[in-house]
């Protein structure tokens, strides 16, 4: 069946209102982390505009933090391209699970699909298509533009604020970033090879930042992820 079943126009309804609701939280989560992007991007250099700029186009959050530290530090393009492209990997990984019911969209769904991928949209939108046994563009759109939104207009505070408050990133604002990723992790924690990948990632991003490991953080993820995959094959293969 194609992946844009014929839904009611009161269940497609329905569909929109749970996305925005099911979104919100993640998305008012994450506001501190988008004032500090739109205020650091004041403070290494940019104009308002160019900071804004950033979130309505670029809209990574962590790719643009990346970006606005090299630039805070002189570095090339090169180094801010390289940089940003490790951090935002982890969207192949997202983008993959949707494939095969995305691939059955237009081109310019699957376009303003892709635009609006975050972290923040796979959790709700992988989740309600487990609840709803099909992928619902709808429910995965709302989603998506329901968080750009606010990650929009915090920026814009934050742009405002970095002009009329000095040293608004000494606040500890970024802590928003791990408070966000651990809300989205912890409620998917319902194995037992998730949880020893979940924490075998924690431990060793916590001793590679001890011992200032380069790419530490990249390498405890990877290690939880083929520990996690694993183990995972190896319930399987004991249950059957």
């Amino acid at each position: 069946m194609d992946v844009q079943r014929a839904i009611p126009t009161e269940r497609s309804h329905s569909l929109v209102m749970a996305a925005i609701l099911d979104t919100l939280p993640l998305a008012i989560a994450v506001i501190p982390w988008g004032i500090l992007c739109g205020s650091l991007g004041i403070k290494m250099g940019l104009s308002p505009l160019e900071s804004q700029l950033m979130s309505l186009l670029v809209f990574a959050g962590a790719a643009q933090l990346s970006a606005l530290s090299i630039i805070g530090v002189g570095g090339g393009l090169s180094s801010i391209l390289g940089s940003t492209a490790v951090v935002s990997s982890r969207h192949l990984l997202y983008s993959a699970t949707f494939r095969n019911e995305v691939l059955k969209l237009p081109i310019y769904k699957r376009i303003v699909f892709a635009f609006l991928l975050t972290d923040e949209m796979f959790a709700v939108a992988e989740n309600k298509k487990r609840v709803l046994g099909y992928f619902s563009f709808e429910y995965a759109l709302m989603s998506g533009f329901t968080f750009y939104l606010i990650w929009n207009l915090s920026t814009f505070v934050g742009v405002v604020a970095g002009k009329s408050i000095p040293n608004l990133e000494a606040l500890g604002l970024e802590f928003a970033i791990a408070a966000t990723f651990i809300a989205m992790v912890v409620p998917n924690i319902k194995s037992r090879a998730t949880i020893i990948a979940v924490l075998i990632s924690a431990v060793s991003s916590v001793m590679f930042h001890i011992y200032a490991v380069p790419n530490g953080l990249l390498f405890s993820g990877l290690m939880g992820m083929c520990i996690g995959y694993l183990l995972e094959d190896k319930v399987e293969e004991e249950e059957v």
